[in-house]
Formats: C-alpha cells, structure tokens, sequence
C-alpha cells in the first residue's frame, strides 16, 4: 500500500554545482558579481550585560554563487518545507528548531528528529556557499575600547574586508555585490546602515572603497539565504566558546570556510582568513587555553 502524500526528494532533477568561471571581459558592461551574501548572528551585541553562558557575539555572512543558490539550494529548503509541513510559509529557525518550539514542536518525536535533521544537514553539505565569520570575545574587549564600541560593527568591518578578498580570487571585486541582513529595528537598522556605507566608503583597515551594497529584508520575506545563516552562526560561537565540545555542525561547517589555497585547502588555513577572532587570540603553552592579545586598534568604533 502507497503512503498518502508525496515525498519529494531534496535534490531530484537538478544539475551539478555550476563551475565558476572567472569574470570575462564582458565583465566591464555588467553591474552585479554572480554572488549574493546572507548575514545572520548570534548572541546579543550589548556590552552592559554580558552573559557568561554565551559572552561572545558572532557574525555570519554566508556567500552564495546566485546560480547554485536559485536552482540548487532554494528548491531543496522548499522541498524539505514540503515535506515536513505540507507549505512553503515556515522559516528555519535555529532556536526554535534546537528548542523543539512552535511549529517544530513535532520534532519531540526522537526518530522523525533524527530524520529531520539527517535531510537538513544534507542541505548543508550539499550547499556550496562560502562562510565568513567573526567571533567577538565580548568579555576580552580593553576597558577604553569596550566602553566606545559596538561588536557588531567590529565584525561587520573584519567580515567585509575577507569578502572582498574572496570576490578579488574570483575577480568580481569591482562588481556590486548585494549583502542581505535581516531587519532588526528602525533605530538599530539606521545605525547600521551608516556603519556599512562609512565602512564602504573606505574607512576600514585598508583605506579602499567596497563595492557592497546593504539591503535590509523583513523577517516576514522567508529568504533561505538568510535561513541558512541563521543556521551556521551559533555553532561558529559554540566552537569558541566550548572548544572541548563535539560539534558536528562545526565540524561540517570547517568546510565551506573561505580559506588560502582555494578549494583543493577546504577545512584548513581558515582561522583569520574566513574565521576572524577579535580580540586576536595568542596560544599558550601546549594545553593551555589561548588568551586575548591586548588589540592594537579598534577596526569598527562607534
């Protein structure tokens, strides 16, 4: 007997990862570089009260080759919707997925957990974006710097500084590139906004124009790009936080890291590459925990 309803599968019908090719020289009439960036964080960016718990604030920017993104990666999140829901209206949300809150209240079920999970982590890993992170050590901040800055804006101006390495390895670094994140408030999306530009505008570490472009979108707009980062930020301040943790999700994450030596180094010479630690951290002694070096400039104050 046929179970009622159809299951579909997340990767039915599509085409392989599209090779990148670098921009050609046609690439002088376009306007906008084949990739799209999705910012999410995690952790709260206040200074006043720190939370011992979880005292870091993450930044992530997921960056997806448009291409890859709109024929691979959004029709297998829909799928999944599809699949456990029966529409398309609900958006991932780390918290309440861990929590097992809302309309993930199903996921109490050990076994339809498991395979929940086991079709979302194949999303992930199949997904060829690129990750650019920065964790903030909120509690390791000087005392003159903590008191005059914004964490969010350190990470922002670290975070846009790889991602224009990245698009200058894929020679798209005088295209504009769109970067998406998600509304948080009229005052706070103002601030924001004026951080970014003044950041692109050349007021950064290297003193040079970015061409990136901010675009605030509703939570109520269900971007899966946004989704996805949401997804990533908490375990990037996990594996800080609690080092000695497992951590699967990191572990897959290490992955899609931007990184020196391209993609024949993928999970490898990542940190302060495609993951950023502010305060720069300095080891110790072997099994030593590392400690925070006294920073030599602020990058982002506000």
């Amino acid at each position: 007997m046929t179970t009622p309803g159809t299951q579909y599968a997340l990767f039915e019908s599509v085409e392989a990862i599209p090779v990148e090719k670098p921009a050609g020289p046609e690439a002088g009439e376009r306007r906008f570089s084949d990739f799209v960036v999705y910012v999410d964080e995690s952790g709260d960016h206040s200074l006043a009260s720190i939370d011992k718990e979880y005292p870091v604030f993450v930044l992530a920017l997921c960056v997806f080759h448009k291409r890859h993104y709109a024929e691979k990666i959004i029709p297998a999140v829909e799928k999944l919707k599809f699949n456990y829901f029966g529409h398309d209206s609900v958006v991932l949300h780390e918290h309440e997925i861990r929590k097992q809150k809302g309309e993930f209240a199903f996921l109490s079920h050990l076994p339809t957990r498991k395979a929940f999970m086991e079709q979302l982590s194949a999303i992930m890993e199949a997904s060829n974006f690129i990750l650019i992170a920065c964790v903030v050590d909120k509690q390791h901040l000087g005392r003159n710097e903590g008191a005059t800055s914004n964490p969010y804006h350190i990470a922002l101006g670290l975070c846009l500084e790889a991602l224009h390495e990245f698009l200058a390895e894929k020679k798209q670094e005088q295209l504009k590139t769109h970067v998406i994140v998600e509304c948080r408030g009229k005052k706070e999306d103002a601030e924001l906004e004026l951080e970014f530009r003044r950041i692109c505008d050349g007021e950064n570490p290297s003193n040079r124009p970015l061409p990136f472009e901010i675009v605030f979108a509703d939570k109520k707009t269900n971007l899966t790009g946004l989704q996805l980062a949401d997804l990533v930020a908490r375990p990037v301040g996990l594996s800080y936080v609690r080092p000695g943790q497992p951590n699967q999700a990191f572990e897959m994450l290490k992955k899609k890291f931007f990184c020196d030596g391209g993609r024949s180094k993928v999970g490898c010479g990542y940190e302060n590459v495609g993951l950023m630690i502010y305060p720069p951290q300095k080891a110790k002694s072997p099994g030593e925990p590392t400690e925070a070096v006294a920073p030599t400039g602020n990058p982002q104050s506000t």
